[in-house]
């Protein structure tokens, strides 16, 4: 008892005591919570039926010791990593892949809920149950529930090395974009950088250098790195040709040599996944991966064709008159990869006749905060307050919000909006700390939410000014939580965003980007941090202006990805590095008007698909913009100014798309917001990029 009170990731407290949890802490709750786990699951199995009640219930009550102390466990490694807690975590990961695998391949179990979906009782559940039955049938069949003697026992080792490679390859990104940086020294290579940069360089280097703190913006010294804040805005606005093309080698050689090199990772990732799918009775791992989703490896391909068919003519005009504008700049010769982000930057300066740093003192994190939660209660009647104080969080930076509804809270969230290299990984993302989900008892808990992002953090005593992009993926982050906070679901299996078939996950994300082009929501949200004055109207319709600039090359861009994941897992078997990395360049062959560099080893940190869950999946971004950008034109039907019809159909958007979580197939959910499937054109339409748009 003394041992569950000492330790916080034992505590019956829903919410995770973040001032408490220590490394030291994570292998004697783990141990105990598996065993105490592994001794009621092998009594439950001898006493499952095949019922509701006899057999889903249960297991999920099981669970929640496990999530409640695993989640933070995982959540910390992203966002505070250290040594040890790193250590402890690898330690304990096998032992919970391994038990997940036992559970997930109960005969018992399996069996009751095969009995369960062909007994009479199964007719008498509602649809949401159903639902939920025949998921756990696919995923405990997926987990290998099916084989025997050394099927299984092969099966289970691939599943507990794919996990370590998973965490390996995750690791060495982190350490290895960590590592690198670039001492600038000279104020001429830094001549035409905007102040927010150099500021933040300058930061960047007296942290670095704590004993001799004496960088200023303007003399210097400054010190550039792989995080994203560094990296993007010195690649568009460094004028030294030489030091660009030394940050991009970095960028794009990063983990692929050395002590961290994942190069041999993503080979063995790669075998095993065709391995497994094998074992599982399946062609391929991109058809393992898409049974659990929307699409079918026909429909990806179908899609990707005709987004190709349309983008790359328009591409390769875009890229012609980039070269052009270029030369009559001075450049001389041609355009290598790391002159791409420059010149492309000082054309749509010249062209819509503003500049990044224009923009940033319109958009301080607090003001882009209140325009943001004004639109959610102006869409979906819900007001977000400040809870800054109410539970424990593991940063200073992070703020607590609550989600009210009539004045009554339904969810809350954390927010973890700056980059800290140092021990944070990069991207952005939501996940989910605790779901909606009816108790024992008959209360609700309610769903709560990470949202994580890697903006450009605070300088000196200003408050942090947000570039328009770390705008907009605040808002797609949003979009995600939305989907969790919102729903009105009370099974964990598909409450928020489980039990969404992953190429629908990303609607509601990515629908959310499109109101940063809104005028009264931008008003809203910006405020020069000197004058409080919002965005002039001359300055929103320019940044509307530009919304579709290089539209189709960067369209190329994520197709590039979309096809390389999807062929590196349609049956392809590497046998060395070096057949990864062609499969790389054929399909940037297709989809890229200027061809890769030859050191291009980008796919060393595509964490997306070899760490996170997008393996045979990212598509799904392009597949559920489509909709989103269909969603949104339900809007625009109805009228956006129009608040009343805006209401209503917020109000439609916010009961189907957000409430209804996984309870239902995606398509019957768009449906039921849109009243029919989305325009396959929507995305292409938005983009300007149809022929009579793109003329």
């Amino acid at each position: 008892m003394e041992e569950r009170l000492d330790n916080p990731l034992l505590s019956q407290d829903e919410l995770p005591d973040f001032d408490r949890i220590r490394a030291e802490h994570v292998e004697p709750a783990i141990t105990t919570i598996l065993a105490e786990l592994e001794e009621r699951f092998a009594a439950f199995e001898g006493t499952v039926k095949p019922t509701w009640k006899g057999c889903v219930e249960p297991m999920n009550r099981m669970m929640i010791p496990l999530r409640r102390a695993w989640g933070p466990v995982n959540h910390l490694c992203s966002v505070a990593d250290t040594p040890e807690l790193r250590s402890a975590r690898q330690r304990m990961q096998p032992r919970v892949v391994s038990l997940g695998l036992r559970i997930s391949q109960s005969r018992a179990v399996y069996e009751a809920l095969w009995a369960l979906r062909e007994s009479d009782a199964y007719v008498e559940l509602a649809p949401w149950q159903q639902r939920v039955v025949s998921q756990r049938l696919q995923q405990a069949e997926h987990a290998g529930v099916g084989l025997e003697g050394d099927a299984r026992d092969r099966f289970n080792v691939l599943s507990e090395r794919l996990a370590e490679l998973g965490t390996t390859f995750s690791n060495h990104l982190l350490d290895d974009r960590k590592a690198w940086e670039l001492e600038v020294t000279s104020p001429q290579s830094m001549v035409g950088m905007p102040m927010s940069f150099l500021q933040l360089a300058a930061q960047s280097w007296n942290r670095r250098h704590p004993d001799d703190p004496s960088a200023t913006p303007h003399a210097g010294p400054w010190r550039v790195t792989l995080d994203y804040p560094s990296f993007l805005p010195f690649m568009e606005h460094c004028r030294d040709r030489e030091l660009r093309r030394q940050a991009y080698l970095a960028w794009i050689t990063v983990a692929s040599d050395g002590e961290r090199d994942n190069r041999p990772v993503m080979l063995e990732i790669l075998q095993l996944r065709q391995e497994q799918a094998i074992l599982l009775g399946y062609p391929t791992y991109a058809s393992l991966s898409l049974a659990e989703k929307m699409a079918e490896v026909p429909e990806v391909y179908a899609m990707a064709e005709r987004m190709l068919e349309v983008a790359r003519p328009v591409s390769v005009r875009e890229l012609k008159e980039l070269g052009e504008f270029a030369r009559s700049r001075g450049h001389r010769g041609r355009l290598e990869r790391w002159d791409l982000g420059f010149w492309r930057k000082r054309l749509q300066e010249e062209r819509y006749d503003y500049t990044d740093e224009d923009l940033k003192p319109y958009f301080p994190l607090p003001r882009v905060l209140d325009g943001l939660f004004s639109l959610m209660e102006r869409l979906f009647g819900v007001t977000v307050i400040a809870a800054d104080g109410e539970t424990s969080v593991w940063h200073e930076d992070v703020r607590y919000f609550r989600v009210l509804d009539g004045g009554d809270t339904i969810a809350s969230f954390f927010l973890d909006p700056y980059s800290r290299p140092e021990n944070k990984r990069g991207g952005a993302w939501m996940n989910d700390c605790l779901s909606r989900v009816r108790r024992e008892d008959g209360t609700i808990q309610l769903p709560v939410a990470y949202l994580v992002c890697n903006a450009t953090p605070p300088v000196d005593d200003q408050p942090a000014l947000m570039s328009f992009s770390e705008v907009t993926t605040l808002f797609h982050e949003f979009g995600h939580g939305l989907q969790h906070m919102l729903t009105t679901v009370e099974f964990e299996d598909i409450s928020g965003v489980s039990g969404i078939e992953w190429d629908a996950v990303e609607i509601a994300s990515q629908f959310m980007e499109n109101w940063c082009y809104h005028r009264d929501t931008v008003r809203g949200m910006t405020g020069h941090v000197d004058t409080g004055e919002p965005l002039p109207n001359a300055l929103f319709d320019k940044l509307v202006g530009a919304r579709n600039y290089m539209a189709a090359t960067d369209l190329l861009r994520q197709l590039q990805l979309g096809l390389t994941d999807l062929r590196l897992h349609d049956g392809f078997v590497p046998a060395t590095v070096e057949d990864i990395f062609a499969i790389q360049t054929e399909v940037a062959a297709k989809t890229s008007v200027m061809p890769l560099h030859s050191e291009d080893r980008t796919l060393c940190s595509f964490a997306h698909i070899f760490a996170g869950a997008y393996a045979a999946g990212y598509y799904s971004y392009k597949w559920a913009e489509v909709m989103s950008a269909d969603a949104f034109a339900a809007f625009e039907e109805a009228g956006l100014d129009d608040s009343d019809a805006r209401m209503r159909t917020g109000r439609r958007y916010r009961d189907t798309l957000l409430a209804m979580g996984g309870s239902r197939d995606p398509r019957e959910v768009y449906r039921a917001f849109r009243g029919r499937d989305a325009d396959p054109d929507a995305l292409l339409r938005q983009h300007g990029l149809l022929s009579s748009d793109a003329a």
